[in-house]
């Protein structure tokens, strides 16, 4: 991809039912087990333009921006231990002064990524790659079975994708 990397927020829609093996294997690889559980990854990543398009009936997504993603981390980002993420935390760990907000700086430059931050030799994760969210406040605007573009829910949605992860906060 040209340009500048973007970081996608990825969220499932649709729950566990009546979901074709192969498209489960890809929101397992995505690590979207359960309705309403956000993952971020960068556009940069081999790979995840075909996951996403494989994926399109059961997810959205779009591009976050950096006024979400600091609030996302600090509302909904986890430790081990089910803890809040905080900028002692990030500081203490990641070595990054500037706590939460300088993570989501790097994040949005895909120099950290979250699904790589894994601790091998004690064996948890630094810092909880899937976000846990509640359902969006005023339910969903359309219906969870057609594409963003044609006034549901489902596929790709740009920008928009920060008004529906500031309501399921």
């Amino acid at each position: 991809m040209q340009g500048e990397p973007r970081l996608y927020a990825i969220i499932r829609i649709r729950g566990r039912v009546d979901v074709h093996p192969d498209v489960e294997y890809t929101l397992r690889l995505l690590r979207l087990h359960r309705k309403h559980h956000l993952v971020l990854y960068p556009s940069t990543l081999p790979g995840i333009d075909r996951m996403l398009h494989k994926a399109k009936d059961w997810i959205t997504w779009g591009e976050i921006d950096r006024e979400t993603l600091i609030e996302l981390l600090r509302r909904r980002g986890r430790v081990p231990g089910d803890r809040p993420l905080t900028d002692e935390y990030v500081n203490e760990k990641l070595g990054l002064k500037g706590g939460i907000e300088e993570l989501a700086d790097k994040l949005l430059k895909a120099e950290i990524m979250l699904h790589r931050l894994y601790d091998r030799r004690n064996k948890k994760w630094i810092i909880k790659p899937v976000f846990r969210l509640h359902p969006p406040r005023g339910g969903f605007r359309g219906s969870i079975r057609k594409p963003y573009g044609a006034g549901g829910e489902l596929g790709y949605r740009g920008a928009a994708i920060n008004e529906l992860i500031r309501r399921m906060l």
